[in-house]
Parts: structure tokens; C-alpha cells; sequence
């Protein structure tokens, strides 16, 4: 029997431990290396499926643009599917938009990986994939289902085994547009690239090397758009002392304006049961956004497009 619906479907956030740009192409797209890592910060979106061809969106909570990811998402597999199928698509928005964590990207993937679902479809990981990219630099990573190293502008991805860490993450109520970090004369266009080594004797897996993380601190590398973002937008900086007084380290994601930092379980969060969801209201300053997220070892619809 057809499948009518789809409910309480997560599409998680990530951070990028580090995010180095490496260079750029002739079309002025920036090439960059990055592991990213799935965390527990996650929308969650329903999915009805609709015999008049019709691609709705219902906002269960802040209103997003008009026309979003997730809508566009739709109307590409839609187009490159041939199928008369619609849906009706609801969003319950959690992760803070404007952060640097993907949540618009992973809503859009969540999006073709559940109607690849409930039409029917039963498209390769790889022919979503491809897809997936016009939508976006982030979009293929959530579609590709793995903890993974990132490079070129967003195509190229290697699977890596990350160890389950627990992260604090907050944002403050800026936010810094995306096209105006990569366009700052403060930003670092030419980072040596760093050799992937390492396998974990998976056919197609890789280990970090040890070296990138060492005890609470994020040992190795940067985010260079870290000081494009906190020069155009000083308040953001905030973040980044807030988490150092309490743990010790922190670093931005993507290009901002969410910061995170390690607990290890010399803090007072630890790391031997589940995290917070929150911190209590009279510690996370006004205005800000923050939860204690657990990563995850991979994307919770990892299985839907094998």
C-alpha cells in the first residue's frame, strides 16, 4: 500500500569543527575543506501527500520566505521525477535561521529524501545528490547521510567516524548574511589544504586524524570566515567570550552567527548522560538561542534513499 503520509521527520543541524578556504574558482565560488558534524539541534517537518500535483507549505511556527528551500527542494524532484505526485509540507522550526548551522539546507534535504519516500520514487542516495547542489553548498552533505569531510564547494564528501561529543552552541540575535562574509577584504582566501589520512578499514571511510581534537579543546585549525564575520558584526563576538569563560574553547560555524564550544566531562555538563536541552533561563543571555547538542553518528534517515 502507498504511503499517505509522513510525520515527526527530523532534518538536524550541523557544525563545522573547522572551515578552511583553500582557494577559488575562475566563477568566484570559494572552495573550501570542512568536516561537518550532525548534531542533535533538529526541525521537524510532516509531509502529506497531495493527487492534485500541488506543493504546499504550512508554518508551524516563525514564518519563513515565501519561497523556500524546502519548496524548491519539492519542485526539482517533482520536475526531474515526471511524477503527477504533490505534497503539503509542514515545518516546526527549531534550529535559528541566519546561524551557519544548515538548517534551511537540511530542511531541503529532509524534503527529497521523504518525498523520494512518499511518492515512491526509490532514487539512489547519488541521483538526489545530484540535486542536491544547485539547491545549495550545504544540501548534499544532509543528503549524503554521514558525518563528513567537505571539500570543493560542497561536492565532494568523505565519509569520516567522528567520536559522540557533547557541544554547547548559542547565537545571538545578529545575524550576518552569507554573501557578505565571502565578499569581506578581511577574509583568507588561500589556507594550506589539509591531507586527509588515515582509514578506518571501512571500504570508503577515513578516521580524523587524533591531532584535530585533543581533550575539551578544538585543537586544530579555524574557521576563516570567523574574522570577516565578527569585523562586520562586532556583537557576534559575544558568543565566542560567553562559551571561553564557561568551557574553556569555541569556535564559529560556517559563516555564522552560531558559536560553539566542546564539554568535556571536566565541566559541569559532561558527558556521561544525555545533554541539556537548554540552559536554565537566567544563565542564556536575552535574546540568544542555545541548546547543549549531542552529535550524532549519522543522519537519522541515513536508510531512506539505500
Amino acid at each position: 500500500m502507498s504511503l499517505r503520509a509522513l510525520y515527526d521527520v527530523p532534518a538536524p543541524a550541523k557544525l563545522n569543527l573547522f572551515l578552511h578556504i583553500v582557494g577559488r574558482r575562475a566563477d568566484g565560488y570559494h572552495l573550501l575543506q570542512s568536516p561537518f558534524v550532525l548534531i542533535d539541534w533538529a526541525d521537524t517537518l510532516h509531509f502529506e501527500r497531495r493527487e492534485d500535483g500541488g506543493l504546499r507549505r504550512h508554518d508551524l511556527g516563525p514564518a519563513l520566505p515565501e519561497d523556500d528551500l524546502c519548496l524548491r527542494a519539492a519542485r526539482a524532484l517533482q520536475s526531474a521525477s515526471g511524477t503527477a505526485l504533490g505534497a503539503d509540507i509542514s515545518i516546526a522550526k527549531q534550529v535559528p535561521w541566519g546561524a551557519g548551522m544548515g538548517g534551511g539546507s537540511s530542511d531541503a534535504a529532509t524534503t527529497l529524501l521523504a518525498l523520494n519516500h512518499l511518492w515512491g520514487l526509490r532514487w539512489p542516495r547519488a541521483r538526489l545528490a545530484a540535486l542536491a547542489l544547485p539547491l545549495g553548498a550545504d544540501v548534499p552533505f544532509f543528503v549524503g547521510g554521514d558525518n563528513a569531510f567537505v571539500e570543493g564547494i560542497g561536492e565532494r564528501l568523505t565519509p569520516i567516524d567522528w567520536p559522540q561529543a557533547d557541544y554547547a552552541v548559542v547565537k545571538t540575535p545578529q545575524s550576518i548574511a552569507t554573501r557578505e562574509i565571502f565578499g569581506h577584504p578581511a577574509l583568507v582566501r588561500d589556507t594550506e589544504p589539509v591531507i586527509l589520512a588515515g582509514s578506518s578499514g571501512e571500504a570508503g571511510r577515513s578516521r580524523v586524524p587524533p591531532e584535530w581534537m585533543q581533550g575539551d579543546l578544538l585543537a586544530f585549525g579555524r574557521n576563516d570566515l570567523q574574522p570577516a564575520a565578527e569585523n562586520s558584526c562586532p556583537e557576534v563576538a559575544q558568543a565566542a567570550r560567553w562559551l571561553e569563560a564557561r568551557y574553556g574553547n569555541s569556535r564559529m560555524t560556517g559563516s555564522g552567527s552560531a558559536y560553539f564550544a566542546r564539554v568535556g566531562t571536566d565541566s559541569k555538563v559532561g558527558t556521561g548522560g544525555p545533554p541539556m536541552a537548554t540552559w536554565p533561563a537566567d544563565e542564556l543571555p536575552p535574546g540568544w538561542a542555545g541548546r547543549m547538542c549531542r552529535s550524532l553518528v549519522q543522519h537519522p534517515l541515513r536508510g531512506w534513499a539505500d
